[in-house]
């Protein structure tokens, strides 16, 4: 499994979202609860920004139409998204985040 920095811990706000770029996928960071999460920067229903959205309570919410995907599982836990989003794995190694697109073997 191959990582990749994409950023510093500090760029993410706590309780805040930041979109990067992971080669040419997009990837919205999510820093809550002392935890980084990634989760694919395109909402799954009307294909904008994730990372424009607001996080709270553990989902991550599109400004668009309200769609909300978990953090941990990127699935959506309200209408009118109906399919999930990816998720992929992070490391912090030291002040720095790193993620990898792998899938786990």
């Amino acid at each position: 499994m191959t990582f990749e920095k994409v950023c510093k811990v500090a760029d993410v706000p706590d309780g805040g979202v930041i979109g990067v770029e992971v080669g040419d996928t997009p990837v919205a960071l999510v820093r809550q609860g002392g935890e980084v999460h990634a989760l694919h920067d395109v909402c799954s229903h009307a294909e904008v920004k994730l990372s424009e959205g607001e996080v709270y309570d553990g989902t991550l919410e599109c400004w668009l139409h309200g769609s909300c995907f978990d953090l941990r599982s990127g699935k959506p836990t309200g209408p009118p998204a109906i399919k999930p989003v990816p998720v992929y794995r992070v490391k912090i190694d030291g002040d720095d985040v790193l993620v990898s697109l792998s899938k786990e073997s």
